[in-house]
């Protein structure tokens, strides 16, 4: 492939529910463009899109694919992205990279929740967009309906541009509705021809081309006054109009087509290149780390190479490849970059283009191309690449905080350091994913999106590297503390010939008041009865006890202890008995009804965020989960912001609960706020179970 010019690309994210459609339609934009010349199957695991042996496995995209194909003197770099939610970062990182972005639509399945979800992408990150209607070839396929639906959903932006034309049932063409002339499909590669527009599509036809115009004149006061005094506007005018307003984003055309036949697609190829903007149209700037000062980037090839790198690629095969962006100047191999984040300069010996897992050779990117690097060991997604002499910095992605977590083992002893460093080359993938070594529960926890998503990497692991993990239900990290007061003994004495052991301490033990500290300890001893010197020891005791209660092997908070009495021996007492028997003390302690020891969970403060008709629902689940709903706020998008304070323990498994109650489209944020006295019967069955586990270990 050639090398392109800053305003001959365009870089568009594809995105939308998952199965409707996006990895289809791109194979057919490659078979129509001759890149390929058999399409490939999503079924068969046989696209470009899904080289990854676990894509192919389960037959969905997994993570995103890069594929660039040439369209009349123009290159377009497709980001084909998951459409499954648990995979939202990789959609995430495309869009960080993308100009415009196509939404695919499934037109038998109409607008699901992928198709919001995408649309809130867009939004968050200003780009322009148009709807793709697949599957039109379906008997079932309503586009009318699907138009309806996008226009109830996304408001007047949205713009069919395109009117089906059905004959004996079957989709064989499509009326351009800004020319008011019809097509139909010829060839096997979409190909298409001019035909007579047929009476039954009229009244859809007037109507769409009214909403249309009306459109247009909106765009110009001029275009407005002309259109209520009922003139027509020129195709000049029409053009201009519809070129300065979807590649602003004031509107979004609607277009159809089938990716198993290629139908559309060429048309779809063409609105791309006409009504998106190439990346000179777009603003990107950094920071130069050394003077602080803004580096206006703006996709400009005249000035000095940058990149940012938007996405990691590591293959046992494969190898890595740093996914990269150029934000200005002309990128060249054999170019001595400086990575602005970890502070290293590394050669750039290749530059490639990736065409799903095929990487090709490239000896130049221009500003706003897309394209790979080759072994960059340092690189990581989110680095900023430049000189050293200027090093500048580009804001990080926005990628989702994982929330959902488990627990994970190996299943082989001795394969920890391989699990270890298996993952760590997944979470270099894959920026939602993160490892946390719980040390308090002894477990290692993974967190991610959604379960799927863990399953996949358990999965990747085996397939990949060789080494089995499985998840389980992680433990919660509670705490111990007592609610009265008690005066308590802890005696060690011990004789065994020669010096013997004898420590004596009374202690009085009650609430600190303050959960977020161990234990306070102080002393009021009268007489000497136990030597200034043992009281080091004597806290030390409490010390090593806080670290696990007696009660359930927690860690104790909210403790104070005071030393009130005791009693010494000149020749047997030393420090290791005084705290050898301040740990009698504490157990002694927690094993006194009248301190009435408790076991405390800990609560997270959640936001749970729905369409207003779902909070109902979400309500009843929070409180059927011991959850306290605080309140509830609008975000002004038609959502509620439902806040309550939760037991961690019952999170566990919300993000599916939470996903199957609002059809996908709930989302919800947590942290943990506080400790609180767990009900008598999660108390009793915590501590049998921790009791069960001491006996087995």
């Amino acid at each position: 492939m050639k090398v392109y010019a800053s305003k001959d690309i365009r870089n568009v994210a594809v995105l939308g529910h998952g199965g409707a459609g996006k990895s289809t339609l791109m194979e057919a934009a490659a078979y129509v463009t001759g890149v390929i010349s058999r399409m490939g199957k999503v079924t068969d695991g046989t696209t470009i899109s899904d080289f990854d042996k676990e894509e192919q496995k389960r037959t969905f995209s997994i993570s995103t694919a890069l594929i660039p194909i040439e369209w009349e003197g123009k290159k377009i770099n497709f980001l084909d992205t998951p459409g499954y939610f648990d995979f939202v970062g990789e959609a995430e990182e495309a869009v960080s990279a993308a100009d415009a972005a196509v939404i695919v639509v499934n037109g038998k399945a109409g607008v699901q929740v992928g198709v919001y979800k995408a649309w809130q992408l867009c939004e968050k990150a200003g780009i322009p967009r148009l709807f793709f209607v697949t599957n039109m070839d379906d008997e079932n396929a309503n586009y009318a309906r699907v138009c309806e639906d996008l226009k109830e959903a996304f408001g007047n932006r949205v713009a069919p541009f395109q009117v089906p034309i059905r004959e004996n049932d079957k989709f064989v063409g499509f009326v351009n509705v800004p020319k008011m002339t019809a097509r139909k499909f010829t060839g096997s590669k979409g190909e298409y021809a001019e035909c007579p527009i047929p009476g039954d599509v009229q009244d859809m036809l007037d109507e769409t081309h009214g909403q249309l115009m009306e459109a247009v004149a909106e765009t110009d006061e001029e275009l407005m006054e002309r259109y209520f005094e009922g003139d027509e506007f020129t195709p000049e005018e029409i053009s201009t109009a519809l070129n300065n307003s979807v590649s602003a984003g004031d509107l979004v055309p609607v277009l159809m087509g089938s990716g198993l036949n290629g139908y559309g697609v060429r048309v779809l190829l063409h609105d791309i290149d006409k009504y998106f903007p190439d990346p000179t149209m777009r603003k990107i700037s950094g920071t130069n780390v050394k003077t602080d000062e803004e580096f206006t980037a703006d996709y400009d090839e005249s000035k000095a190479p940058t990149a940012k790198v938007f996405k990691t690629l590591i293959d046992p095969f494969l190898g890595k490849y740093s996914y990269i962006k150029v934000c200005s100047g002309v990128l060249k191999a054999d170019t001595v970059m400086y990575n602005v984040q970890k502070e290293t300069e590394e050669k750039v010996s290749r530059l490639y283009l990736m065409r799903g897992k095929e990487a090709m050779e490239v000896p130049e990117l221009h500003a706003g191309d897309i394209g790979a690097i080759a072994k960059m060991m340092s690189a990581a997604t989110g680095d900023s690449l430049a000189s050293k002499a200027e090093p500048i910095a580009y804001p990080l992605p926005d990628i989702s905080k994982p929330y959902t977590y488990q627990a994970y083992r190996g299943v082989n002893k001795g394969d920890e350091d391989k699990i270890a460093t298996s993952l760590a080359k997944l979470m270099e993938e894959d920026l939602t994913l993160k490892t946390v070594n719980d040390k308090e529960n002894r477990q290692l926890l993974i967190y991610g999106i959604g379960d799927q998503q863990l399953e996949v990497v358990m999965s990747k692991l085996e397939s990949r590297y060789k080494v089995k993990a499985e998840l389980y239900k992680p433990k919660v990290a509670f705490r111990e503390t007592i609610r009265g007061s008690v005066k308590v003994q802890g005696k060690h004495k011990k004789q065994s010939g020669g010096h013997g052991q004898y420590g004596d301490v009374v202690i009085e033990f009650e609430p600190s008041g303050d959960l977020e500290t161990p234990y306070v300890f102080e002393e009021k001893i009268v007489g000497g009865v136990v030597p200034k010197n043992y009281f080091p020891a004597v806290e030390k005791g409490i010390q090593e006890m806080v670290v696990k209660g007696p009660l359930a092997g927690y860690p104790i908070v909210g403790l104070k202890a005071t030393l009130v009495f005791g009693s010494y021996h000149a020749v047997d007492s030393s420090e290791m008995a005084f705290k050898l028997a301040t740990h009698l003390a504490v157990k002694n302690c927690f094993a006194d009804k009248a301190s009435r020891p408790v076991l405390l969970e800990p609560i997270a403060s959640v936001k749970v965020t729905v369409p207003d008709k779902f909070t109902g629902d979400v309500m009843g689940d929070m409180n059927k989960r011991r959850g306290r709903v605080l309140g509830m706020n609008p975000d002004h998008k038609g959502n509620q912001i439902i806040e309550a304070d939760c037991p961690m323990s019952e999170l566990y498994g919300y993000n599916t609960d939470l996903r199957s109650m609002t059809g996908g489209i709930g989302s919800f944020t947590y942290e943990f706020s506080r400790y609180e006295q767990a009900p008598q019967e999660v108390q009793d069955k915590e501590i049998a179970e921790r009791a069960a586990e001491q006996e087995e270990e």
